[in-house]
């Protein structure tokens, strides 16, 4: 671990980030270029005594962990990120089996967006990002690790996290769940892809019987209907920004014309992100 370079490369690529490239105002009161210690701190959700620490080379070797919350503060490149798990003293994420670095260019829209619902998700349903209207709406979704941190697992594994949805929508959310699915495995042709289908085959009998008639579609655009305990049912237009290589998707959830919607999602917005449900 270089921590003298780890705190010099830490200080400059704070340094360099504009305030509205992560969606903070930029304000003349500012007296030093790029964001503040406390910002990151904040977007990284870490301690500001902690990154302070790092950026002062008096800190502790960071977890793999604190790293990616890091790198995704920064706004860090794929090259820039594996630079950091060096100094660092880790080995860098194997780039062919780990699509846990949300592209700047994702994470750039997803901080301008505050009145609609927002995440970047991976194509096997894997919540890497989310704005505060969108935890607000669906919960912390990234809290989930492991198999369960898809979407589409959970759909057909754990029964909450249909709670959420109107049960006359269930049967039509599955079906494009797993269309989606199919041709995310065929795209993707790896080992993380056919390890949730096969632990979905052996889970669910509803999920065999669906992956077993062979549909493909790929999810562009839709309508969702989400039941929330605090403001009631919200009907919402999804629709699916791409990187280039249809690893990552950017979420965007916007009320369905001639619905409550707006309304109510003013409302969630006013009262601030609530805890996790699904």
């Amino acid at each position: 671990m270089d921590t003298r370079q780890l705190a010099d490369f830490l200080r400059v690529r704070r340094e360099a980030l504009d305030p509205k490239e992560v969606g903070l105002p930029h304000t003349a009161r500012r007296r030093t270029p790029g964001l503040r210690r406390e910002e990151v701190a904040r977007l990284a959700d870490i301690s500001a005594d902690y990154y302070t620490r790092l950026e002062q080379d008096r800190a502790p070797q960071p977890s793999v962990a604190v790293l990616r919350s890091i790198t995704r503060a920064l706004r860090l490149t794929l090259d820039e990120r594996d630079h950091l798990f060096r100094l660092a003293g880790h080995q860098p994420p194997d780039r062919t089996r780990s699509d846990e670095h949300v592209a700047p260019s994702l994470l750039g829209v997803l901080d301008r967006l505050y009145d609609v619902p927002a995440q970047v998700m991976t194509d096997l349903g894997v919540t890497l990002a989310q704005n505060d209207l969108a935890r607000a709406v669906f919960g912390d979704l990234t809290r989930h690790t492991g198999t369960t941190g898809s979407v589409i697992y959970r759909w057909f594994t754990d029964p909450a996290t249909r709670a959420g949805y109107p049960v006359q929508d269930h049967a039509t959310e599955s079906q494009a769940l797993v269309a989606d699915l199919r041709a995310a495995v065929v795209r993707r042709d790896d080992a993380p892809a056919k390890d949730l289908v096969a632990r979905l085959l052996e889970a669910s009998p509803e999920f065999a019987a669906l992956w077993s008639l062979h549909a493909v579609g790929v999810m562009r655009s839709r309508r969702k209907r989400i039941q929330h305990p605090e403001v009631g049912l919200l009907e919402l237009d999804c629709q699916v920004l791409v990187d280039e290589e249809r690893i990552q998707i950017l979420a965007l959830f916007t009320p369905a014309p001639g619905t409550p919607a707006a309304e109510r999602l003013a409302l969630l917005g006013a009262l601030g992100p609530v805890a996790a449900r699904r």
